[in-house]
This record gives structure tokens, sequence and C-alpha cells, in this order.
């Protein structure tokens, strides 16, 4: 059994993390000798819940034409600095160390950020999200292919990996609470890089891996793993979003609302053109864009909305004593960490609907939009003969989109509905006389 004393907390910490106060610069983005200020954002160009703060802000350039226009302004000219990371501890370590300006990063590393940023003298606030989920389905907890393991209570015992401080761990751990396993010495943590335990899943060397978006998704897509816990059945919201230096936002506050004018036009872009910006995040990643349009498409996993809304920010209060537990943090005031000001002042409060209910989707090869169904059934037959390049089918529990080739199907009477995990559809089948599970297979020739 994995025990995680609290002198041995630092080693599971990323190493970015732990770098001294010495290292900090604590200075504002200043003019260099030729009168150019620089602006560094931090992004993780592969957690594609962050691409209209990050991989699509930076391909469609409004950042940069947004301070193009301020520059000819005040006669400044103003660069911008891209640096990408695989997690948003580096980024927190950066941004305490006075060197990097704007970042973005999961729900409980922003409260790492709010911690460290006040411990180190570096404080930052929250100002805006880039996408979210209500129910928490960003979060997957997957195994290999064929695995024996089922459900979440199979994982008791076995070495499971994740990203220490993440929102995937803060979903492994809320769902083992649940299951009635002690998070810390009912499995054996493994504090890995996404890519690392991805690679250790394919191995054989840990049995099950929680990570964020979009690495669940692209596994699963690639044949390399199935999905054997769905987040949203936490049916805790969570959210990606958008943390800036306070001393940064205070001497450069319209930059940094050229920033948040220029993530609510990405945002809009992501909206109104979906496939387009799936495949642009694609191309700038070398993900699939079929991954991409999984969490970032119409009715994705993902609902894109900059707004600092009142049930995410009680999701994030909610969030502290899991990291407090994992002596992660300790006190952190979530009220005074989030600052809505400059949001409403770059964008004067952009107004955009919730989350809706997904439908099943088809996008055929060759085409730049994507097909809507009333029900998975009409989608499987739909799929009969077609060109098909992703077929997406919301659980009929969580809601949560999944590929419908990679879904476990129950036919119910005349109907066939789609789960992410086998534990869900056992639930299904467990209360209604008559349902059964079948093949992906089956499932096209019933529905035909």
């Amino acid at each position: 059994m994995n025990r995680t004393p609290i002198a041995h907390i630092a080693r599971l910490l990323p190493a970015a993390l732990l770098l001294p106060l010495a290292t900090a610069c604590g200075g504002v983005a200043g003019a260099d000798d030729s009168g150019t200020v620089t602006v560094t954002v931090g992004y993780q160009s592969k957690t594609i819940n962050t691409v209209t703060a990050g991989t699509l802000l930076r391909s469609l350039g409004y950042f940069e034409q947004e301070l193009q226009e301020r520059g000819k302004k005040d006669g400044i000219t103003y660069k911008v600095k891209w640096q990408d990371y695989a997690t948003g501890a580096p980024i927190t370590a950066q941004m305490t160390a006075g060197k990097i300006d704007i970042g973005s990063m999961g729900d409980f590393p922003l409260l790492i950020n709010a911690a460290r940023g006040k411990q180190l003298g570096q404080p930052t606030r929250l100002v805006a999200v880039t996408g979210y989920n209500l129910r928490g389905g960003l979060n997957t907890v997957v195994t290999a292919p064929g695995s024996p393991l089922k459900s979440l209570a199979d994982l008791r015992g076995k070495k499971v990996s994740t990203s220490v401080g993440s929102a995937a761990d803060g979903t492994l751990v809320r769902a083992l609470q649940r299951a009635g396993i002690d998070p810390e010495q009912g499995i054996r943590k493994l504090n890995q890089q996404p890519s690392v335990g991805a690679s250790a899943l394919t191995a054989g060397s840990v049995d099950a891996l929680s990570q964020f978006v979009a690495w669940p998704g692209q596994l699963a897509f690639e044949g390399k793993a199935e999905a054997l816990y769905d987040g949203a059945e936490l049916n805790v919201p969570t959210f990606h979003g958008v943390t800036v230096r306070e001393e940064f936002a205070g001497e450069r506050a319209g930059v940094l609302d050229d920033f948040l004018a220029a993530q609510k036009r990405a945002t809009d872009h992501l909206r109104d053109e979906p496939v387009a910006a799936a495949e642009a995040v694609a191309k700038a990643t070398g993900l699939p864009a079929e991954v991409v349009y999984l969490y970032n498409g119409a009715g994705g996993i993902a609902t894109f909305d900059p707004r600092l809304r009142p049930e995410l920010i009680a999701a994030l209060k909610k969030d502290v004593p899991v990291l407090k537990a994992a002596k992660l943090v300790g006190e952190v005031d979530v009220d005074a960490f989030v600052d809505p000001a400059p949001l409403k002042r770059a964008v004067n409060s952009p107004d955009y609907p919730k989350a809706t209910a997904a439908k099943p989707q088809l996008w055929l090869k060759g085409a730049d939009s994507t097909r809507t169904f009333d029900s998975p059934k009409a989608l499987l037959k739909a799929i009969d003969g077609a060109d098909v390049r992703a077929a997406y089918v919301p659980d009929a529990v969580t809601g949560t989109p999944w590929f419908a080739n990679r879904a476990i199907w129950v036919a119910d009477g005349a109907d066939l509905y789609a789960f992410v995990t086998p534990a869900g559809a056992k639930r299904y089948v467990a209360g209604h006389l008559g349902a059964r599970t079948v093949s992906y297979a089956d499932a096209l020739e019933l529905a035909s």
C-alpha cells in the first residue's frame, strides 16, 4: 500500500513548484532598450480545454492583433512570448518567479497557484474561465484494453498513475472516497506526467491512469485504453481558467484587457466554427482532430465561456479541502483570488448560454461540419455504409460524449443506449428488466 507521510510531500509535488524564492525576479513586464514590452504567456498546448487562452488563441493571432492596436496608440512595441508546458505546476513556478505574466490551468492547479503566489510574494488572480463541465466529465480514469478491472472498486491495491495536484488527481481522490477506498493507502499511486503515465499504461507497468483532457480520449481513440470511470459521475463542476500575476495586472491592466478581449474572440470562433477550430488545434498539437472535437466541439465534453460562473467558484471552494487533506495547500481565500473586474472591463460581460445536453453526432470524412441526431439508434443507422471520420454519442446517464465505437452499448427493447464505462452499463442493465449489453457491431446491426 502506498503511504504519503507529510515529510515526503515534497517528493510528490512537481519539482518546478519547489523553486526557491531567490529565483524570483519580481519584475513587471517593462520595455527593454529597444522600447519593446514582452508579455509572457504560459499555456498547455495539449490540455485542450485551455485552447481559447492558449493553443487556439496563439494560432489565431488575436492577442498579437490586440497588442498591435494598443501599440499604435501608446507608441510601444509589444511582443508575446508563448511558453508551452504539460501541466499547470511549472506555469505556477514560473509565475511565482515573475517570469510568466499570464497562465492557464485546471481548477486544482489554480488553487495551488493562488497558495504559492501568496506564499512567495507574487500573488495571482483568477480572471477568466476557458472551458468547463458542470458534472466533472473532463477527467477520466482509464485502463488498458481487455483489463480485468471493470469498476472503481477493482482499483483497490492496484497501481494508478496520475499527476498529483491536478484536476485528474482530485477526481481520483473524490471517486475513491465515494467507493470507500482510502485514496492514499487503498491504491498504489504514482505521481507522473500525463505522457509518462500514458506510456506506463501502454507498457503494463500501471493498472490504470487518471488524467485530464485530452489524454483519456486520445488513448481511447487510438485503441490504447478503455474508460473505467467517468468523472461526470461525481456531478461536481470542473473547469480550467486564466490566472495573472497581480503585479502585472496592476502595471499592465490594458495588456490584460487585450488578452481577455482576444480570448473572447477565440471563444466566439470556437463556438461558431467548432470543426475548423478542432482542425487548427490538431495541427498545432499533433492531436487527432477527432479527439479535439470530442472535448471542444459543438456539444462536446467542454463548454467554453470565459465568465466566472458562480457554480464554478462554488466548486473551487469545495476543492480546497481536498488539496488541504493531501497537504498540497493550506488555507486558500478563494474570494480574494477570484477577480471578475478585468473581464467585465475588457469585454463588457459576454453572454453565453449554459451547456445543453449533448446529442449524438456524426462527422463524415471530407465534411466541414457534423450531423446531429435525436437518438443513439438514429446515429447508428446513419453510420451504416457511411464514410465515417468519427461518431460521438452521449452517456445515457452522465451525458458525457464518447466515441460510439468505444462506448459500451445496451439494448433495451427497441432502444439502444451508450455508456462510457462498463460499470455504468452494468448499473443500467441491473435496473431495467430485459436490458442487455451488446457489442458495437451488434448495436449497428440492431439499429439497421
